[in-house]
């Protein structure tokens, strides 16, 4: 009965967001156990206080994409379009042009960006986080950043992350590869 409603709400989850939960449906096969431990995981992503949506965002897809090539990051940006994030910050965040992402979403931009990186800026972004936003705002990020990733390597553990996809934002594809993994490094 358990393993019935799981794949319920993956199939719903599936079709609400085009997305293939193959992999996590794999997870449920393998270990009800451990699909119901990676659920509660998940909630981790879910927690935003205090931080502008743009900027947390900004922040997941820096994230997703350092461990994705598409469909993960579609997903986020499907989702940030759910939230209202404008178009134009999400083309922004996802050809790391600060100019176009506004002041929100560029530094949660940034701050993954030296978070993902390991960069030596990331006590500064850090303090800049807290002094604008506060210590909800700095833990709904590091959360973020932290969940985003989870799903992509997930993917990959079980063998299912083997699929590029282009990205879209509403109608307009991203034909340049500048949204790929190695985007933030520009930062």
């Amino acid at each position: 009965m358990i393993d019935w409603l799981i794949r319920l709400r993956l199939a719903a989850f599936e079709k609400r967001y085009d997305y293939d939960t193959s992999y996590l449906r794999c997870l449920l096969g393998l270990s009800r156990k451990g699909m119901l431990s990676f659920g509660r995981a998940t909630a981790l992503g879910k927690y935003r206080e205090d931080v502008p949506v743009a900027a947390w965002y900004a922040a997941k897809i820096v994230a997703v994409q350092s461990e994705d090539c598409g469909p993960c990051v579609q997903l986020v940006i499907n989702m940030a379009r759910e939230q209202r994030v404008d178009d134009l910050v999400l083309h922004g965040v996802l050809r790391a042009d600060v100019a176009q992402m506004g002041v929100d979403a560029a530094l949660g931009w940034r701050y993954a960006c030296a978070v993902v990186a390991h960069g030596e800026d990331i006590a500064a972004l850090r303090d800049e986080v807290l002094s604008r936003w506060g210590p909800r705002a700095l833990a709904s990020l590091a959360l973020a950043i932290t969940a985003s990733r989870m799903y992509p390597m997930l993917k990959y553990a079980l063998g299912h992350g083997l699929s590029c996809q282009q990205v879209r934002v509403g109608d307009a594809a991203l034909n340049d590869v500048s949204w790929r993994q190695d985007a933030h490094k520009s930062a």
